[in-house]
């Protein structure tokens, strides 16, 4: 189910970074993003 969360976090967080930002800061915030996805699906215990 984190695995799940995870990528689900991650596509919509970046599809809006792509298009707001623009591609080169929508690939230089990539690495937050991934933090952050990475935060809600495992360290967060919102969907436990």
């Amino acid at each position: 189910m984190e695995k799940k969360i995870f990528w689900i976090v991650f596509t919509v967080l970046g599809l809006i970074a792509d298009f707001s930002l623009g591609l080169w800061w929508g690939l230089v915030a990539t690495i937050p993003i991934v933090y952050v996805s990475w935060w809600v699906a495992y360290r967060s215990d919102w969907f436990t």
